[in-house]
């Protein structure tokens, strides 16, 4: 479960950025909870969130129906 959903949220962040180079993201488990820490460069934060933040939480809404399918809890975090 954990490369399938980590692979799907770098996917994703990569695809919408303009430098995926600078993509980085960090999985934190925690019992059945995963964080996924998502680090982009300064100026690439705003098209990871979007307006109104709708981008970001369509990418939350993704990785956490990926996750359902191993009873796991997944949230996405930007760091920035």
């Amino acid at each position: 479960m954990s490369a399938d959903t980590t692979k799907l949220v770098t996917y994703l962040v990569e695809a919408l950025v303009d430098d995926p180079e600078h993509v980085s993201i960090v999985e934190k488990r925690t019992g059945s909870d995963v964080l996924y820490e998502v680090t982009v460069a300064p100026d690439e934060v705003g098209k990871l969130i979007g307006r109104q933040g709708r981008i970001v939480k369509a990418i939350r809404t993704i990785a956490r129906a990926a996750g359902s399918t191993a009873d796991a809890h997944v949230d996405v975090e930007i760091i920035g």
